[in-house]
C-alpha cells in the first residue's frame, strides 16, 4: 500500500476493546493529522490523536442499537497517512497519497472512515471512491460552511474549498447545516442549483431530514462531517464555529436515516481541534464515529 506514514504512531480506536485485525475487519480507521490551510483556531493536526485517545473511554455498549458493536464488526486503525504533526506535507501530496489509501482499503472490502486533519482531506477520500468505481455517489455534507470558494488564500487547496473540488469531480451534493458562506458561494449555489439544507431551516421544520433524504439523487452516498456543523455548545473544539447547528439527537436522528435509506460508501469526520483543559469535542467525536460504525453495521447486517 503506497502511503506517507511517519515515525509518530497513534492509539487504535477502542485501544484494548478489541483485537484488531488489519485483514479481516470490516472497518478501516485512517487518521489524516494533516493541517496547512487552517485560517482560524490552529490544531486541527491534533484531532485524530485526541479522538482516539478518547475513544478509550467508550462504553463498548450503544444503548440506541442494544448491542456491544464493537464486538460484532472488526474495527481496524490504519497508521496515519499525511501528517503533518512532525514533517512537512504539501497538499498535493497528501491528495495524492489520501487517494491511494482510501482506494486500497475501500477495494479490499473495507469500509473506511477517515479522521482529519483539515476538510480539504476529503477532497482525496472523494476521488478514492471516485476512482474505485464508476458507479455514482452523492457526497452528503455535514457542516457549517458552504466550502465552495474556488480559491482562499492563495490555494484552490483551501480547506474553505473542498466542496467545490468535489463539485468539480461532477458529484451531487447535499449539503446539511449550512449557516456561513460568502456572496461568491451564493452564487454558485444559485447557478447551479445546489441543494442546500440551511441551519435556521433545519431548527424551525421538523420534516427537514426527510426532505434532505429525498433531495439525494442517488442511492449511493459519501459522508463528510465537518465537526463545526454541530452546535458549538456541545462541540467547541473546530478550527472555524459558527453559532447555531445541528443538536445531537437531530445529527444521529439524520444519519440513521440515512444510512438506512441509502447506500453509505463511506465517512470522513474532519476539523476537530482540542481545546486545551476540555475533552467535550474529542469524545463527542469518538463517540460520533463509533455511532457511524453501529449504523453501517445496522444497514449492512453485520448486527443481525
Amino acid at each position: 500500500m503506497t502511503s506517507t506514514l511517519t515515525s509518530t504512531s497513534l492509539v487504535d480506536f477502542l485501544g484494548s476493546e478489541i483485537v484488531p485485525d488489519a485483514e479481516t475487519a470490516q472497518i478501516a480507521i485512517l487518521p489524516i493529522p494533516f493541517e496547512a490551510t487552517t485560517s482560524y483556531r490552529k490544531g486541527c493536526q491534533k484531532g485524530p490523536e485526541a479522538l482516539l485517545d478518547a475513544s478509550h473511554q467508550l462504553e463498548c455498549y450503544d444503548d440506541e442499537l442494544d448491542r456491544e458493536v464493537c464486538f460484532a464488526v472488526g474495527i481496524y486503525t490504519h497508521p496515519p497517512i499525511a501528517d503533518t504533526r512532525s514533517q512537512a506535507v504539501s497538499s498535493e501530496e497528501m491528495l495524492r497519497v489520501t487517494q491511494q489509501t482510501v482506494y486500497d482499503l475501500a477495494k479490499s472490502g473495507k469500509f473506511v472512515i477517515a479522521l482529519g486533519g483539515e476538510h480539504s482531506i476529503t477532497a482525496g477520500v472523494v476521488a478514492g471512491y471516485q476512482q474505485l468505481s464508476d458507479e455514482p455517489f452523492t457526497v452528503v455534507q455535514i457542516d457549517a460552511h458552504g466550502d465552495l470558494r474556488y480559491e482562499y488564500e492563495g490555494t484552490i487547496h483551501n480547506h474553505a474549498c473542498v466542496m467545490r473540488r468535489v463539485v468539480e469531480m461532477g458529484l451531487p451534493t447535499v449539503q446539511v447545516g449550512i449557516r456561513s458562506l460568502c456572496i461568491e458561494e451564493a452564487h454558485l449555489i444559485k447557478e447551479k442549483q445546489l441543494p442546500v439544507f440551511w441551519a435556521r431551516e433545519i431548527a424551525t421544520q421538523p420534516d427537514w431530514i426527510e426532505k434532505a433524504i429525498a433531495a439525494i439523487p442517488t442511492k449511493r452516498v459519501f459522508l463528510t462531517i465537518d465537526l463545526d456543523g454541530i452546535d458549538p455548545s456541545s462541540m467547541p473544539g473546530v478550527g472555524t464555529p459558527e453559532p447555531g447547528g445541528l443538536n445531537w439527537y437531530g445529527l444521529l436522528a439524520f444519519l440513521r436515516r440515512l444510512f438506512t435509506t441509502h447506500t453509505v460508501i463511506g465517512c470522513d469526520v474532519m476539523e476537530l481541534a482540542p481545546v486545551a483543559d476540555c475533552v467535550v469535542s474529542e469524545f463527542t467525536a469518538a463517540k460520533l464515529t463509533y455511532k457511524l460504525i453501529g449504523y453501517h453495521a445496522l444497514a449492512t447486517g453485520l448486527l443481525s
